[in-house]
């Protein structure tokens, strides 16, 4: 791997608050990308000239042009002579100096197209917080195919490129990010992927800090799109089965964990669930939706943080 060019891509809207843990942890890596290129999309706090005062490359668009695919895959064409293309949230924080060196390790696997990183709780973060991080990153390294849609499902598809890495070869194999999604854009390429004979990876050891204290109304908004993104792309139910055991196991495996780590937490994340399965509910029904309420309910918001 050490022949491979790596560069970096971060997507950015005033992300002052968060720059030093980012910038600092990305200086640290022992792997040291070639390029960090920021798409920042008109920040007010000085995004652009913090960046630039690291070193990295921006590259500055309007706020409203911002889409989660469509500038995603803007970097993934810019970074033409990269080899692996490695995304990043504004908000994470890469844990120790080797995150980038071991999320790049499996792409000494040919077959390997796509590689994805453990997401530690923030410090400080509530019980209902840190459980989503545990139950969705665990311990072991995991490999998965088309093939592996027989046994895991909907979860075989499961990617994060809030802190994930892509072989930019097979990325545009299958067309790249799509510019028409509003959540979801690493799930859809994923998909693709696999249905084209690549392999992904979860790497256990290739670490960073990201997780958010969302409200129980941000909760049905983010479930809402997801709904949306479920209903538009409707093949993804179809050849990769349904999400729904996985989240019967989630509510069951955040109830004990509560119990244990925080029982007074347990209406809260009672509240959260029915928010969530609402949000879904209503957000696959959304053609039906009036489109002034489907403003409202949060759909084409554009998440920063996720």
């Amino acid at each position: 791997m050490s022949k491979e060019r790596v560069e970096v891509i971060i997507p950015t809207y005033n992300a002052a608050r968060y720059w030093n843990a980012l910038s600092t942890g990305i200086r640290a890596q022992s792997l040291k990308p070639e390029r960090v290129i920021v798409i920042d999309s008109s920040s007010k706090d000085g995004t652009a000239e913090l960046a630039r005062g690291d070193g990295f490359e921006v590259l500055q668009i309007a706020t409203e042009e911002f889409n989660h695919g469509g500038t995603r895959q803007m970097g993934a064409e810019y970074a033409a002579d990269a080899n692996i293309v490695i995304y990043l949230t504004q908000d994470v924080a890469p844990f120790g100096v080797n995150a980038f060196a071991n999320l790049v390790r499996p792409f000494s696997d040919p077959e390997i197209g796509a590689a994805y990183g453990r997401q530690l709780p923030r410090e400080n973060a509530s019980p209902i917080e840190a459980h989503g991080r545990h139950f969705s990153y665990g311990e072991e390294p995991v490999v998965r195919s088309w093939e592996s849609r027989r046994e895991m499902g909907f979860k075989s598809i499961f990617f994060s490129d809030a802190f994930g890495a892509y072989r930019r070869g097979a990325l545009m194999s299958v067309g790249g990010f799509s510019t028409d999604v509003i959540f979801g854009e690493d799930t859809v390429v994923v998909a693709r992927m696999h249905r084209a004979g690549w392999k992904t990876a979860y790497v256990p050891d290739a670490m960073v800090r990201h997780s958010h204290d969302y409200t129980i109304a941000e909760e049905f908004r983010r479930y809402f799109d997801i709904g949306v993104l479920h209903s538009r792309e409707s093949w993804l139910n179809d050849q990769f089965g349904s999400a729904s055991g996985e989240g019967r196991r989630f509510v069951l495996s955040e109830l004990k964990y509560l119990l244990g780590h925080g029982p007074l937490h347990i209406p809260s994340a009672a509240a959260r669930t029915i928010a969530k399965y609402l949000g879904y509910k209503v957000g696959r029904r959304e053609s039906r939706i009036a489109p002034q309420l489907k403003h409202r309910l949060g759909m084409n918001r554009q998440y920063w943080l996720r």
